[in-house]
């Protein structure tokens, strides 16, 4: 009997304690859950800081906010009568010229706007001479990517959201009001007289701009315009909506659509069928849709400094910089440097920007670089499908001129490409002898590669050009007397015209043919290999040379007798963009002489120097130049990270993009399989990240006190690989 008893007495005990363990697993795996969700909520509450409030409305374009979903985009304001204007931008909006710009603006086509939206409230007498009194508040809310005006006259209160919807070519107003009001839109296009066109159809305002057809080929027939609908609205006249009666809400809608080589009837039955299919998805699913984007966006990567205003000022130029690329890095051609979406041209002329309408590729590459730590791969994919569109082209004029194969990228071309010829009795001048650009873009293709992995990239786009490079400095550069390649005559850059073996060019050859020569052999042929292999081994050594009685790099080879052109050290490509030198790599110290003895020490701008001085490990340096980048505002302009114009246009994206490639380089760099953590981070500034890495890699970690707090790799199978410059609190 007392067997039996200590037997039940045993096995009641134990289901007790399995019951427990059962509910203490399943507490475990909920605040598991929970603290997930947490994580994830409170980083994107940590957005809120960096929102950009308003309290006062009027300014014109001038104060206005970006927003956009990655290709279509505009710049929003309120004026003081109470109106919400905004222009309309669309990276494919191509136009060509048909104002009195001078031939410089011409080259490229024109990359104009849609056009101009004004939506006005209609407000009762007894409000309406309130409205200037009226509290007002403009918030861009950076997690959602939408702006909210909140505005409360006379006791009613009046909302408007703004968002253009990440995952459809729309632009959404939602109008809300304690009072039932009556709404307007209206349409303003200044090329009407120009020859853009309204139609007739009713109970929407459509309208478009057409190309002519004797343009340039790629500009020949391109279509692009614009569709405003709102339920319970009816048409004033071809440019104008009004509510048929009054509401307490209105939603206002807005469908943009570019094509080539179709008819007007045919872009408008385009882009109705893109509206009907639109108008499909309930308001609010399309919403939650958007928002999620966003979200997802935000949680890809991350850098919140704080510890001092300095640090503040620098995660916020980071964090709204990183939203103007993502409003304009999504569409069907790259990003401009000048301006990108969101210039406001000059009084009489919205489609103006300086430097026109083409790319250049020492100015555009500045906000791609960045894009690798973020993980923002998508991002980049314009980009090198804007080359990979250009190469046939290229490599048939290649062959025209110089009768051998290979190509190369003008560091100036419209986004269809071309190659003037260029033979050496060819006159020098800024960009003409200048081939660097594939040999960067190579570099940058071998890095997305080895941060994704992706084989289909590297057959499609990184083998085509890298190896069309590789084969035209191969084919078109002769031999000196001991059988190296000899680069002349060649540009350094745009610094020295007709140079003899430039830096920029021999360390771009070093850096592509040995990241070629470490891809898979699935990838790359054995004769490629071969070609990449012979050349490697006849690549002139990089010049170095005396400063103040120290062995320096040098721009190019030889007695440095060269006029130079501008204010660039060409023999800092070295370091960067080609990481031939940088921590962890031989010959650091006549690296970090080199860059303390570089002749030209601008801020801002294209200027690199926050990148290479990160990459070497100076941080008082890196800090000041990267801080500096970041505060550089538009003193005519509102908006706290529309840089100012520096060489380019403002808002300049150059600027922007190298303040946030220094910042990522200060904290975390991929040297090979190595990873750097933290190289050239201020020991004072506390700081919490997530950044990308080589081999799929992501490193996410806390610094605090001047001691890693945190630190998460994923795959944990790289945490091996990482090499910290501070120490690790003991877990």
């Amino acid at each position: 009997m007392r067997k039996n008893k200590i037997c039940y007495t045993l096995r009641c005990n134990f289901l007790w304690l399995l019951l427990m363990l059962v509910v203490f697993s399943q507490v475990c795996s909920a605040a598991i859950r929970m603290n997930g969700r947490n994580t994830a909520d409170t980083l994107l509450k940590r957005l809120d800081a960096f929102n950009v409030e308003w309290y006062e409305p009027g300014g014109g374009p001038q104060a206005s906010m970006p927003l956009g979903n990655g290709d279509l985009a505009l710049n929003v304001w309120t004026e003081k009568n109470g109106d919400l204007s905004f222009y309309i931008s669309k990276t494919d909006a191509w136009g060509t010229d048909t104002r009195n710009r001078d031939d410089w603006n011409k080259a490229g086509g024109v990359l104009m706007k849609l056009g101009q939206i004004r939506i006005t409230m209609d407000l009762p007498a007894n409000l309406s001479r309130h409205i200037q009194e009226a509290q007002f508040i403009q918030r861009l809310q950076l997690v959602n990517g939408e702006i909210i005006i909140d505005r409360s006259v006379g006791g009613c209160h009046i909302r408007q959201k703004i968002w253009v919807d990440a995952n459809h070519s729309v632009i959404h107003i939602e109008n809300k009001s304690d009072l039932p009001l009556k709404w307007r839109v209206k349409l303003n296009d200044w090329r009407l007289s120009e020859g853009d066109h309204l139609t007739a159809e009713k109970g929407i305002i459509a309208w478009y701009h057409q190309n002519p057809s004797d343009a340039y080929p790629a500009l020949s027939q391109i279509i692009f315009g614009g569709v405003v609908k709102s339920i319970g609205m009816i048409k004033a006249d071809a440019a104008q909506l009004v509510s048929k009666e009054t509401a307490k809400s209105a939603t206002v809608s807005i469908y943009a659509l570019t094509v080539q080589g179709a008819s007007p009837d045919q872009w408008y039955n385009e882009i109705t069928d893109s509206l009907h299919r639109c108008e499909q998805i309930p308001l609010a699913k399309a919403y939650a849709q958007h928002r999620h984007w966003w979200h997802k966006f935000w949680l890809r990567s991350w850098v919140y400094a704080d510890s001092d205003t300095m640090a503040l000022a620098i995660t916020k130029g980071y964090v709204l910089q990183r939203f103007i690329s993502a409003c304009a890095g999504r569409g069907r051609y790259p990003i401009k440097f000048n301006g990108s979406l969101f210039t406001t041209g000059v009084p009489g002329d919205p489609d103006y920007r300086a430097w026109g309408g083409q790319y250049w590729f020492q100015n555009t590459r500045a906000m791609y670089w960045p894009m690798l730590a973020a993980g923002d791969f998508d991002m980049m994919m314009p980009l090198f499908k804007m080359y990979a569109g250009m190469l046939k082209g290229n490599e048939s004029l290649v062959h025209k001129y110089y009768g051998h194969g290979g190509a190369y990228f003008a560091e100036t071309a419209p986004f269809w490409g071309g190659l003037p010829y260029m033979g050496p009795e060819v006159k020098e001048n800024w960009t003409g002898h200048y081939f660097t650009p594939i040999l960067e873009l190579s570099k940058m293709m071998l890095d997305y590669y080895s941060y994704t992995a992706d084989t289909i990239f590297a057959k499609d786009y990184l083998i085509p050009i890298a190896l069309a490079g590789i084969h035209f400095f191969d084919q078109h550069f002769p031999r000196d007397k001991n059988g190296q390649l000899l680069l002349d005559p060649d540009n350094s850059i745009e610094m020295f015209w007709k140079a003899h073996n430039p830096a920029p060019d021999i360390a771009g050859l070093k850096s592509v043919l040995k990241g070629l020569l470490l891809l898979p052999e699935s990838l790359i042929s054995n004769d490629d290999i071969a070609v990449c292999k012979r050349l490697a081994s006849i690549i002139p050594p990089l010049p170095e040379g005396e400063k103040n009685g120290e062995n320096v790099l040098l721009p190019y080879t030889g007695p440095q007798t060269v006029e130079g052109h501008n204010l660039e050290n060409p023999e800092l490509y070295a370091i960067y963009p080609f990481r031939l030198f940088g921590l962890g790599m031989p010959g650091l110290n006549l690296a970090i002489r080199s860059f303390k003895m570089r002749a030209f020490k601008d801020k801002g701008c294209w200027v690199q120097d926050p990148v290479q001085a990160a990459m070497l490990g100076l941080t008082g340096i890196a800090r000041d130049y990267v801080h500096f980048n970041f505060t550089r505002k538009d003193p005519h302009l509102k908006f706290p990270a529309f840089w100012d114009k520096g060489h380019d246009e403002s808002p300049d994206q150059d600027n922007g993009g190298n303040g946030q490639n220094g910042l990522q380089q200060m904290l975390i760099q991929s040297v090979g399989t190595k990873i750097y953590l933290l190289p050239a981070w201020p020991k004072n500034w506390n700081v919490n990240f997530k950044l990308h890495a080589a081999y799929n890699t992501t490193v996410e970690g806390a610094f605090k006190n001047g001691i890693i707090q945190q630190l998460r790799v994923v795959p944990l199978s790289r945490r091996k690989d990482v090499i910290t410059h501070y120490s690790v609190r003991p877990h």
